[in-house]
């Protein structure tokens, strides 16, 4: 990731390959220059650089394949564009064309048979919002305004996570634009193996133009946020611990630090309860003994609507910001690790920053490793490390070098005196360039047929959303694959 520079500062691309996209998209929907492109070229992280030569506002699939085909011809980069809220702004390639999804947000409800239809620009609130009308919600991250489709893809952690899985668990079908150009429908019984790939294996296999989603009747939940002094961070995190190992189904909990009201950061505690109301709401339920290991600063708990408590995420970090974040993964919170979370809680370079760690546990850990891409499948916590700050006006270049920020060296020291703790790999929707050993490490023994599916679709590299490993870890006879 590197800072922004004039929104329009881009390589041109050849006039026959814009006269060929112009032939088969409609007027105004590709973009070269302008306001409308400096608005379609804006992401959540205001820290990258990168910027298409081309945008396409893709209206349909006929738009996707339109786009793909045309690259290919031409020898074009291509990337794709859901929400934009990939912290490395993998939604755009340098001189490239970025296929934009924004405009397909549509969300159709099936209310008989508890699914959603989604656009490929569909973002978590979109779904939420809409199901929510109907008595019903989706599996979500915590933020409203990350795209459906990207989480989905890559895993998908939330704090549904322990009644109904990840957000990938509870993809049931979806429509993909292929590297040549051509549409197909997968679900487990058609094209099984590329539906398999894109339940955990990132967005490398092709576009989703649309994806149908399971639904579950849990429009409410208990939830809210528990702020405790970080001077008491020990024995709380210990506390915790102990707690989260024992866990029901239905109670997710978030946990980590962030600048509290005052500045001083804090111990932060977000359940999420996803059973019978009136349990989860009992004053000496499983949730509101969470506000009782201690003295809290803040402790906010009720029934709620699940699109509020996106919506407070977003709240919480608003696009335009300047950012970078690494991830690592860990069984439990020990001493040592708690040691030094809190240290670097103690050393937070912005009041924007945060450290956050996410329950894998109940309905997550059942399905067998080899079901989906997805590379792990035991209980674990997987942390997010996020650094943010606001442009006081100075270039930042996080992608490193002379520029580097304290901003970045506090990410990059934190995540690297987490690493003796860490099991190997990370979730692929939060690892870049920088950690090659995680990349390598992240889909454990899905490896070989995940590389088997993508030289099968995508032989040459066309999708790039997030990171694959190279090779497999344990070499042996190739998978076959259908897709």
């Amino acid at each position: 990731m590197q800072s922004p520079t004039d929104a329009d500062a881009h390589e041109p691309v050849s006039s026959a390959f814009l006269a060929e996209l112009k032939s088969q998209i409609p007027a105004g929907r590709v973009l070269i220059g302008g306001p409308e492109y400096t608005r379609a070229v804006a992401l959540f992280n205001a820290a990258v650089q990168a910027r298409p030569s081309v945008v396409v506002r893709c209206a349909s699939t006929a738009d996707v394949q339109a786009g793909v085909r045309a690259c290919r011809t031409h020898g074009v980069p291509l990337s794709v564009r859901g929400g934009g809220h990939d912290f490395w702004g993998r939604a755009f390639r340098p001189g490239g064309l970025v296929l934009d999804l924004t405009d397909m947000r549509d969300v159709q409800v099936d209310v008989n048979h508890r699914y959603a239809t989604v656009g490929g620009g569909a973002l978590s609130s979109d779904i939420v919002s809409a199901a929510e009308r109907a008595g019903l919600t989706a599996v979500t991250g915590t933020a409203g305004s990350v795209g459906m489709v990207g989480l989905t893809l890559g895993g998908g952690y939330g704090p549904l996570l322990g009644q109904f899985g990840l957000a990938a668990d509870n993809l049931l079908s979806a429509e993909v634009v292929l590297a040549d150009g051509s549409r197909v429908n997968t679900d487990a019984e058609h094209h099984p193996d590329l539906f398999w790939a894109l339940r955990g294996g990132g967005g490398n296999f092709g576009v989703v133009t649309s994806a149908r989603i399971r639904l579950h009747p849990v429009p409410t939940v208990i939830s809210g946020t528990i702020l405790y002094p970080i001077d008491h961070s020990a024995g709380i995190l210990s506390d915790l611990n102990g707690i989260l190992q024992d866990s029901p189904d239905e109670l997710t909990v978030d946990v980590g630090f962030l600048p509290g009201p005052e500045g001083k950061p804090t111990v932060y505690v977000a359940p999420t309860w996803s059973g019978n109301l009136e349990v989860g709401n009992a004053e000496n339920g499983p949730v509101r003994t969470l506000a009782k290991l201690g003295t809290p600063v803040q402790a906010v708990i009720g029934p709620v609507a699940r699109s509020a408590t996106l919506a407070a995420t977003d709240a919480m970090f608003p696009p335009g910001r300047m950012g970078a974040i690494r991830t690592r993964t860990i069984q439990s919170v020990t001493g040592s690790i708690a040691t030094v979370l809190d240290r670097a809680a103690q050393e937070f370079t912005s009041p924007f920053s945060a450290i956050v760690w996410h329950q894998f546990h109940g309905a997550a850990t059942r399905p067998s490793l080899g079901s989906t891409a997805f590379g792990r499948r035991e209980p674990h916590l997987m942390v997010e490390l996020i650094s943010m700050w606001e442009n006081g006006g100075k270039q930042e270049h996080p992608g490193g070098g002379d520029g580097r920020s304290s901003h970045l060296r506090w990410l990059e020291e934190t995540h690297t005196a987490l690493e003796p703790f860490s099991l190997p790999g990370g979730y692929v929707n939060f690892l870049g360039p920088e950690t090659p050993d995680q990349i390598a490490n992240s889909y454990g023994p899905n490896t070989e047929r995940l590389l088997a599916v993508k030289s099968a679709v995508d032989p040459d590299s066309v999708f790039t959303a997030t990171p694959l490993p190279t090779h497999a870890a344990n070499t042996g006879s190739p998978h076959a694959v259908e897709h």
